[in-house]
């Protein structure tokens, strides 16, 4: 390997003073982390070390300036004991989309690789086994420059750390359609996987909260009438047996590798799946025709969320029971029977990683 990784191991694990049972969501780390640095035009320093806290300098460029992009990926165990991602390669892909357009370095696939499987292997009793746990990994990118002007920096620093989790909505979700607050504009950044897109989402979600929803949906922001995304995850809608989602042709939404592998799984069904522009008008005519069947979003920390109710101005829509939605309730087994391992891949979709039996 190109890369070598030094290894540090903790002096003592957690492990086994963490609470299993009751892990919700990002509140519990494992206990290395794998970090590289980029510096003279290249990477360097390649290094898993006991998760801890970063020294920074007061001036340091991406607390300033917003240079600041990651990805969200989660790794299972097969029933032989070995770990599986799902399209890695898709968050590898994500990874350097997003920082082309933030005028950041690339991650070359094999640190990438490197980094994440010895991470894993080493932490890898980390991994839970209860339904619907995983561990949820963070690889982040971030400029390091001790510098205060607006440029790219030539400094940054990319790390890898993990946490065990359970589901990120433990129940159906309600979402409020925002036609006050913009996500993303055409030209703009809305299709990558920055911090800043997130940062301008907390008090909007904020405001929707105290309406009793627990996220929002998205408008574009030009007529402010067209669906873009969640605030975590990409939406679908089922009008008349036609599965809908917004297109990412105006580059204003993420291009989701759950979205993706959703699309992909409609098409071999032979399920009508349209891939288009989506006003809030089509769905609130649909929901008074009686012809809305179904909403669920669809993300790596959720897979497949159902949406029990969208909200818009002053009015409700509740959707259907959810033993009525046959479509979105097939997505949901049959994603989560492959990322467990518990059914063929048939698209190559798997990445498993050797662990060493004792």
């Amino acid at each position: 390997m190109k890369y070598q990784i030094k290894v540090e191991d903790v002096a003592e694990s957690r492990l086994f003073k963490e609470d299993f049972n009751n892990l919700g969501f990002g509140k519990v780390f494992s206990d290395h982390m794998f970090v590289a640095d980029y510096y003279d035009g290249d990477w360097h320093d390649f290094r898993i070390i006991p998760f801890d806290y970063l020294p920074m300098h007061p001036a340091m460029s991406s607390i300033h300036y917003g240079q600041s992009i990651f990805e969200g990926l989660k790794a299972r165990k097969n029933k032989e004991g070995d770990i599986i991602l799902f399209r890695p390669d898709k968050n590898l892909e994500r990874i350097n989309v997003s920082a082309i357009r933030m005028a950041m370095p690339e991650m070359p696939e094999e640190l990438f690789y490197g980094g994440l499987e010895a991470l894993l292997k080493l932490d890898h009793e980390w991994i839970p086994d209860a339904p619907g746990t995983s561990l949820y990994i963070r690889p982040y990118l971030f400029a390091t420059d001790e510098f205060i002007g607006i440029r790219r920096s030539s400094r940054y620093k990319f790390i890898i750390f993990t946490s065990p989790v359970a589901s990120y909505y433990s129940e159906p979700v309600k979402v409020y359609a925002s036609d006050e607050y913009v996500r993303a504009f055409p030209g703009g950044t809305g299709f990558a996987k920055t911090a800043g897109n997130y940062a301008r989402a907390i008090k909007p979600v904020e405001e929707v909260n105290k309406r009793g929803y627990q996220q929002i949906l998205w408008l574009d922001g030009i007529e402010k009438k067209y669906l873009q995304e969640i605030g975590t995850m990409n939406i679908f809608i089922i009008i008349d047996g036609k599965v809908l989602t917004p297109s990412l042709e105006e580059g204003t939404i993420l291009p989701g590798v759950t979205r993706d592998s959703v699309i992909t799984l409609l098409k071999e069904w032979g399920i009508p799946v349209e891939e288009r522009r989506i006003s809030i008008d089509e769905l609130v005519e649909a929901y008074h025709s009686g012809q809305l069947e179904d909403a669920f979003g669809a993300g790596t920390a959720a897979t497949i969320s159902m949406i029990k109710a969208i909200g818009y101005h002053n009015d409700e829509f509740v959707l259907p029971p959810f033993e009525s939605r046959l479509i979105s309730t097939r997505l949901l087994d049959t994603l989560t029977a492959i990322k467990n391992g518990e059914i063929e891949d048939t698209h190559g979709w798997l990445r498993a990683i050797t662990v060493e039996k004792a």
